[in-house]
């Protein structure tokens, strides 16, 4: 096998990071409103009060296996990804594709978390000495909105709005960049929900739109913003296609604008397309 060049060395060690992959998973809080059984609830929440007055707490070590890390399968403790290793070699097979064959245009992610997909994609552009195209940081960095039946019945009874876990602020993300020497001129944080912020944004081009939106809505509104202004050649990742509003948001996008490339299966729950044509009709 040829030697690794120092790019692909600071790539992989990059992905290896992000992913939390290069130490264990870390003890987690035990929450005593998620025990079942009544007496241990009832003691454990004594122990907790107990234990609080000196500044401990309980913990419990999870049980995760390699291969549910890689694949993105859990809600990580410390990491800065969820989405694994396998979509985020994908995510550096497709922005190289994208480089090496000359597409226009910059990079955008809708639906950030901690920054993770969107820090790698600054990653490639420095490990390529690119310095000519933006990575867009899209997010309304307060989770999930609550679902909009009436412009999308699909999302009716879709609770992720309630998560906490998935509210990380701005200057948590920015602070992500930061400490991986990454946060500079080529990095555009756009705040807001996707309805508001994505069709005014002042973008001619794309070479590569990475949806994270989870929900119908949420995906539906990226993919009309972003998807006429996908250059010919870019590609289009679906990271939630395992979720049934994100996957049908994607097929009912795609037969009403007469799209026919395939789609790509990266893993459980991610696909991606590259657009060769412009669609066949013009319902976008």
């Amino acid at each position: 096998m040829p030697t690794p060049t120092s790019e692909q060395r600071y790539l992989d060690l990059i992905k290896q990071t992000l992913c939390y992959r290069l130490w264990p998973e870390p003890a987690r809080p035990v929450d005593p409103d998620q025990v079942g059984n009544r007496l241990k609830r009832w003691a454990l929440r004594q122990l907790r009060r107990v234990l609080k007055r000196r500044n401990m707490q309980i913990v419990r070590s999870p049980q995760v296996s390699a291969q549910a890390r890689d694949e993105g399968r859990i809600w990580p403790g410390l990491a800065d990804t969820m989405i694994g290793l396998r979509r985020l070699d994908n995510l550096q097979q497709c922005l190289e594709s994208v480089l090496r064959d000359r597409i226009p245009g910059d990079l955008i992610e809708t639906g950030v978390w901690r920054g993770g997909a969107s820090i790698f994609m600054r990653a490639v552009l420095a490990a390529h000495a690119v310095t000519d195209r933006r990575v867009y940081v899209a997010d309304s960095f307060r989770g999930l909105p609550p679902p909009d039946t009436t412009r999308y019945p699909a999302d009716a009874g879709d609770d992720l709005h309630t998560y906490a876990e998935l509210a990380v602020d701005r200057a948590t993300v920015e602070a992500n960049f930061a400490k991986y020497g990454l946060l500079d001129q080529q990095v555009v944080f756009v705040e807001g929900w996707f309805a508001d912020t994505l069709p005014a944004l002042p973008v001619r081009e794309f070479a590569l739109i990475r949806l994270d939106g989870d929900m119908y809505g949420s995906t539906m509104d990226a993919l009309r913003a972003l998807y006429p202004k996908l250059a010919v050649g870019g590609y289009c990742i679906i990271d939630d296609y395992a979720l049934p509003g994100c996957r049908r948001a994607v097929e009912d996008f795609r037969h009403q604008n007469g799209i026919v490339e395939p789609l790509q299966e990266i893993d459980w729950t991610g696909v991606y397309w590259r657009r060769r044509a412009e669609p066949e009709d013009t319902a976008i």
